[in-house]
């Protein structure tokens, strides 16, 4: 028999998922309330209330000129506290650094939280047409964006195949990610190491993406990078591949 949930934890979930909502438009001008309620898939009423809630508590804050939700002050402090413990984004910097030094695209540290990847290290390359699919405190399901899918792909099958169950990915994003053809990514990624998105988010950004791997051996992080499609082609691909698997070992070295 399950458990019951404790009383009220409803009202955290959908609190926590509008805070990692704003979160995640924050770098982006701010979160609009109507985007909020399509995004949360809640009542217009309901994140009225939680987002009046949480702003005294300070955990995030409204722009009166523009209507636009931020994160709030209480959320820097709590995040400096945490940074003690999960501060992997200093640890993996210079690596992203070099990263995009040596490929000239724009590179980045992405986080498995859950069932879901956030960005949290981003650093533009030299080359200057750039894709803007990606920044910090986005957030991606498990197997959309290079980062999530060579995640997806390293995990335990049965682990990864619960996932699959558990998410119909094709009513956001579109059929190439219906279970077969990503099951089919899957495969691929594990064989050559590395994943790679050719445009399935937005047409014609690609990305690439190298499992970053915790001392008991998971896949917790992914390093990756996105361009345009003409700086991707096979030839290409192999050598940022390599590229990526190296500072991705590295900074696995680093995380034990």
């Amino acid at each position: 028999m399950d458990m019951e949930a404790p009383k009220g934890a409803q009202s955290v979930a959908r609190a926590a998922l509008l805070m990692r909502l704003v979160t995640a438009q924050g770098e982006r001008g701010g979160a609009r309330a109507p985007d909020l309620v399509t995004e949360s898939g809640l009542s217009r009423p309901t994140v009225h209330r939680l987002l009046s809630a949480l702003r005294a508590e300070a955990l995030v804050d409204q722009d009166p000129l523009t209507g636009r939700w931020f994160p709030g002050p209480e959320l820097f402090l709590m995040g400096s506290v945490a940074a003690e413990r999960y501060d992997v984004a200093e640890r993996s910097r210079d690596i992203v650094h070099a990263l995009a030094q040596e490929t000239e695209e724009s590179a980045f540290l992405s986080m498995r939280r859950g069932d879901e990847t956030v960005c949290l290290v981003h650093e533009d390359g030299a080359f200057p047409i750039r894709s803007h699919v990606l920044s910090e405190g986005v957030r991606f399901p498990l197997g959309v964006a290079s980062a999530g899918i060579v995640i997806l792909a390293f995990l335990p099958e049965d682990e990864s195949e619960e996932y699959l169950a558990r998410h119909d990915l094709v009513p956001r994003w579109g059929a190439a990610h219906a279970t077969a053809p990503l099951r089919t990514r899957l495969a691929e990624t594990r064989d050559r190491g590395f994943s790679l998105n050719p445009g399935h988010i937005v047409e014609g950004s690609w990305g690439m993406g190298a499992a970053v791997f915790s001392p008991a051996g998971r896949p917790e992080w992914a390093l990756s990078i996105t361009g345009v499609e003409f700086r991707f082609g096979a030839e290409r691909r192999a050598q940022l591949g390599r590229i990526l698997l190296s500072h991705a070992h590295e900074l696995s070295q680093r995380m034990r």
